[in-house]
């Protein structure tokens, strides 16, 4: 498919999601740290376990860098019990906030003062982080231009063939940093709106009768 076909139908169904749901407002967080804690807490869960853990860690008054990574990884783990995982969870929780500490002195700020072509490589880098929480941390709690793809963006763009199921994560993610303006809004809001597709009619079993983008693309 030609490549100005693929931007045009990319730049479509975004205006199609939009017109139909609004703005997301996605990622929910009071801070680019709860933001990043967030996103490596909700791998293999939903967001309403994540954010009972994300409650838990609010209620003892350690959600902040230095707080968490004072706090004995066992205790960590018992207070995120709700996101799942937790040992695991902990671990990798435990190995972001090392590298925090030890690269960029604990804060946020320092952090996403870094460019993006050296900060996505430092963060794949730390074992238990791939690439879509990766991702997630860089635009939503960095405001750093690079999309999000997730189970969602795969099955939909695989159920509407403009990708291949087998299509690499990093194939997808260049697919619309190609086609599409690098603004962090727009990555924001097209990932989101994703997931409301993907929630509420992509899913596993369809419900093509009432996708909002059917249709789409047309022949």
């Amino acid at each position: 498919m030609a490549a100005g076909r693929v931007g045009a139908l990319l730049q479509e169904l975004y205006q199609r999601l939009w017109e139909a749901f609004g703005p997301q407002k996605w990622w929910p967080g009071d801070t680019p740290f709860e933001v990043a804690v967030g996103a490596i807490l909700t791998q293999n869960t939903n967001w309403g376990n994540v954010s009972r853990a994300i409650a838990a860690l609010k209620d003892q008054d350690l959600l902040a860098p230095q707080a968490l990574h004072d706090l004995p990884e066992t205790e960590l783990a018992r207070l995120i019990r709700p996101a799942g995982y937790y040992n695991v969870k902990a671990r990798r929780l435990r190995n972001f906030l090392d590298f925090l500490a030890n690269h960029y002195g604990n804060s946020m700020a320092q952090l996403a003062a870094a460019d993006l072509a050296s900060l996505r490589p430092a963060l794949l880098s730390i074992k238990g982080i791939g690439p879509e929480t990766a991702d997630s941390i860089l635009l939503y709690a960095l405001s750093k231009p690079t999309f999000v793809v997730d189970a969602y963006t795969f099955r939909i763009l695989s159920r509407h063939g403009l990708i291949a199921e087998a299509c690499p994560y990093e194939e997808l993610r260049q697919l619309f940093m190609e086609h599409l303006p690098a603004e962090v809004p727009l990555y924001q809001e097209y990932h989101a709106l994703l997931v409301r597709l993907g929630k509420e009619c992509c899913r596993p079993r369809p419900r093509c009768a009432t996708c909002l983008v059917d249709g789409w693309p047309a022949a």
